[in-house]
């Protein structure tokens, strides 16, 4: 199949417009510190270019162009904030400039690495393309109804409108909206993780951050998941003789490509964390007996960190991403590694499971616009979507690169930079190893009950990470909502459900995002 999207003009433009994602990603990022979600205004951004009634636009009146268009500048935006600027933010808040650089050639490794992996293993049994991926199911949903009008883009309007209503009083639409699309068994342990960790202190007197309890959870959670990944691939194995006779949906991809995507992606960070150690001169500074446990573990928190954000983003639509980090920093200390080796750790950490997350909702988007394609052409216009994911994380390389000191002299650093400092220079006190191996068998053991599918102990623990108890209100009020509609109108009633939820987080990204520029100025 010739490729005739990427023409000069749209890589162009491409680069462009991943400027614009790398500023607005690294200016919310040390101002606020979040990172909206840009695929929805990288769509409406492609649907208004569509309508300028110029030969050199009408290509972006294809859906599969506008959604290569919110691609980029959404792996832009990410990519700046999440996977690179937190990891050189470390080592300056740590006082130590020297590594900034060699920080930056580590996650930018890491980086790729982890849309490598994404890219083998999405649409797989174990990340399924079926699967929720809540925000690429409302950014595909916006531009259907852009292309198409009539009923759907009334819903979606409808849904926008109460979405920026509702974020404007403080409620989580986009956190509203996932409980019409996603499992209700994964979301309701994420509503309920939400809770008690938004009201144990006034209801139990109790801060659950002290306790390590949501660290643990994450742990013991996150250990089983890996094993019923491995079982899981395993049974996939058994099941591939029988695979003519079942009625099982056909993925994209199939067990060998997660073995070489998850078997090549470890080998692949293994030397990246030694790349790390060198550019970053610790070698001379532990034994080689250390600085072995060092790589491999710094390898293996990589792989684990994009595994346990991958489940979160592909359920709820949230990734804990800063959290895990900070779990992978507690057991690096817990192993003894010096400073300057935790400072890497946590950086090469960072730089993995937010592109793999926003990724997977940009390939969520394009598997419901090519709805019906062949495989062949599924798999063709994924491979578009990489390029121009590709071009949006090259351009924040360069733009880190260039820009980052900038921001650091003017003392704007991500906020959980400064939380990565104050860890490792405060070191572990009492027995904090000891409560996180306590509360990692709660984690574990829910977890296990609820099985690979639902993923119960995962979200359970992303919930108890996150200080939002209005959202938990909220995902649990749409769950309602979701099986009282269900029940009264019936199956029918789900399409529907799906463009207005879609609308929800559609209209939340946009008045977040808004409402975030109006605060910096």
């Amino acid at each position: 199949m010739q490729n005739k999207t990427f023409d000069p003009a749209f890589i162009l433009f491409s680069v462009f417009i991943a400027i614009f994602g790398a500023i607005i990603g690294m200016q919310l990022i040390t101002t606020l510190g979040i990172t909206p979600n840009t695929s929805i205004i990288g769509a409406l951004i492609a649907i208004l270019i569509a309508r300028i009634p110029m030969q050199m636009f009408y290509k972006y009146r294809s859906l599969e162009n506008q959604n290569l268009v919110q691609t980029t500048i959404s792996a832009a935006t990410f990519g700046a904030a999440n996977s690179l600027l937190i990891p050189v933010g470390i080592p300056y808040v740590m006082g130590m400039p020297e590594l900034i650089v060699p920080m930056l050639i580590g996650a930018g490794i890491a980086l790729i690495i982890d849309v490598f992996i994404l890219y083998k293993v999405f649409d797989t049994k174990l990340f399924g393309a079926d699967e929720t991926w809540p925000p690429g199911v409302a950014t595909a949903e916006a531009l259907k109804a852009g292309d198409e009008g009539g009923s759907k883009a009334k819903f979606l309007g409808l849904g926008i409108f109460g979405g920026m209503i509702g974020s404007h009083f403080g409620v989580s639409m986009s956190a509203f909206g996932v409980a019409f699309i996603g499992n209700i068994w994964a979301l309701s342990m994420f509503g309920a993780g939400l809770l008690l960790r938004g009201y144990s202190v006034p209801l139990f007197g109790v801060d659950l951050n002290e306790y390590y309890v949501p660290h643990g959870m994450m742990i013991g959670a996150g250990a089983v998941a890996l094993l019923q990944f491995v079982v899981t691939l395993a049974k996939k194995k058994k099941e591939t003789a029988k695979k003519a006779e079942s009625t099982e949906r056909e993925y994209t991809r199939n067990e060998s490509d997660i073995s070489k995507g998850f078997g090549l992606g470890f080998i692949l960070y293994v030397i990246g964390a030694v790349i790390v150690a060198v550019l970053g001169g610790i070698t001379g500074d532990m034994p080689i007996w250390q600085l072995a446990v060092f790589v491999l573990f710094a390898a293996f928190a990589a792989l684990v960190s994009e595994i346990i954000v991958g489940i979160a983003a592909m359920h709820s639509g949230w990734f804990p991403a800063f959290a895990v980090t900070l779990i992978s920093l507690l057991i690096g200390m817990i192993l003894g590694f010096p400073p300057v080796a935790l400072a890497l750790l946590t950086g090469y950490t960072a730089a993995t499971g937010p592109a793999f997350a926003d990724l997977g909702y940009d390939f969520k988007s394009g598997v419901i616009l090519r709805n019906g394609s062949s495989v062949a052409q599924e798999l063709y216009g994924r491979r578009q979507q990489l390029k121009s994911a590709l071009i949006g994380f090259s351009v924040a390389v360069v733009m880190v690169f260039l820009f980052a000191n900038n921001f650091f002299e003017q003392d704007l650093v991500p906020p959980v930079d400064k939380v990565y400092a104050t860890t490792i220079a405060s070191g572990l006190t009492g027995n904090v190893g000891l409560l996180i191996l306590l509360w990692a068998i709660p984690g574990a053991l829910i977890q296990l009950i609820s099985g690979p599918k639902r993923q119960m102990g995962i979200l359970f623990a992303t919930g108890l990470l996150i200080v939002n108890p209005i959202a938990g209100w909220a995902v649990l009020t749409g769950i309602l909502i979701r099986l009282i509609v269900l029940k009264i109108k019936g199956p029918d009633a789900e399409n529907t459900m799906y463009t207005t939820a879609a609308g929800f987080i559609a209209g939340d990204a946009i008045y977040s995002f808004f409402s975030s520029i109006w605060k910096i100025k």
